[in-house]
């Protein structure tokens, strides 16, 4: 794909076709230590996200109490086990996510999504910023019925309060997880191990 197309969506036709071994990664939190893949202590429930470059995205839960881990990947797409050049090319469909693992009873997925939307600005289609591709788009990806109720609901609030303060229209896809493909291990806790790195992070103030 040209640079023109990076903010249209591909088709499951024209995606790359991806690798079946999956990213091999330490599993391990550079934060806390805590484990980032599956099995983990029961109890548990996972959360996905997508608000922009998902190194800035994944500090802003990892700091949240309640959340036992996190990790960046890539979602929503086509190509199975992408790299992250692959995903910057605009050529797999996946969006950059950060997946969450929190305890309920600490956390709520309530409080995720409010967190979430206060993180970034919810109407600017296929970037965040200054960056601009499919990748950065604003997505929640469920992982049940009742998330969905709820991310929808909030998506109905943000709105209100956009529409109050005459700001624009929420673009962010609500959808199903279909899978979730971990990153490379140099992007898992990016901002942990390169505290001076990129971070586009920028809420808007009638979010928050």
């Amino acid at each position: 794909m040209g640079l023109f197309d990076k903010d249209r969506m591909i088709t499951a036709e024209r995606a790359l076709r991806g690798r079946e071994s999956p990213m091999q990664i330490s599993g391990r939190h550079f934060v806390n230590d805590n484990t980032m893949v599956p099995p983990l202590p029961a109890g548990l429930q996972e959360a996905v996200f997508g608000l922009g470059c998902f190194w800035g995205a994944e500090r802003v839960f990892w700091k949240i109490p309640g959340v036992y881990s996190t990790a960046v990947g890539y979602a929503g797409g086509f190509t199975p086990n992408p790299t992250y050049e692959e995903v910057c090319s605009g050529s797999t469909g996946h969006a950059e996510v950060v997946r969450v693992f929190f305890d309920p009873e600490q956390v709520s997925y309530d409080e995720l999504l409010k967190a979430f939307w206060a993180s970034h600005d919810p109407t600017q289609g296929m970037r965040q910023g200054n960056d601009r591709g499919t990748q950065y788009r604003s997505a929640i990806y469920t992982v049940s019925e009742q998330q969905q109720t709820q991310a929808d609901a909030s998506r109905a609030e943000a709105q209100k309060r956009l529409d109050a303060a005459d700001v624009g229209i929420v673009t962010t896809e609500i959808a199903p997880l279909a899978d979730f493909y971990y990153a490379e291990e140099y992007h898992q806790q990016y901002l942990a191990k390169n505290p001076a790195g990129y971070c586009g992070i920028r809420g808007l103030e009638c979010l928050i």
